[in-house]
C-alpha cells in the first residue's frame, strides 16, 4: 500500500471534466485507489464520490493505492493532480 499528500496545484476546482478525468486515469489501474480529504474516504474510480469531493486549489488530499500496479498508479495520479 502507498499513500502520499498532495496539495492539489493547478486544478481550479474538481468539476464534472475534471473529475471525470481523474476517474478514467484511475480506472486504468487493477489497485484499489482513494482520496481523503475531511474525514472523507472516496474510491477515485467513482465519479460521483469524485464530485462530492468538491476540491479546491491549493487543498491537501491523501492518495492511496493499493495492488499489483500501485506504484504506478500513484505516480500518473501525482502527475494529474500536481500538472
Amino acid at each position: 500500500m502507498l499513500k502520499k499528500s498532495i496539495t492539489l496545484q493547478s486544478i481550479s476546482k474538481i468539476e464534472p471534466r475534471p473529475a471525470a478525468m481523474l476517474v478514467q486515469i484511475a480506472s486504468q489501474f487493477e489497485s484499489s485507489i482513494y482520496m481523503d480529504q475531511n474525514n472523507r474516504h472516496i474510491n477515485a474510480k467513482s465519479i460521483m464520490g469524485m464530485m462530492t469531493l468538491a476540491l479546491l486549489p491549493n487543498q491537501t488530499v491523501v492518495v492511496t493505492t493499493e495492488g499489483t500496479d500501485e506504484a504506478k498508479a500513484m505516480e500518473k495520479l501525482v502527475a494529474f493532480l500536481q500538472r
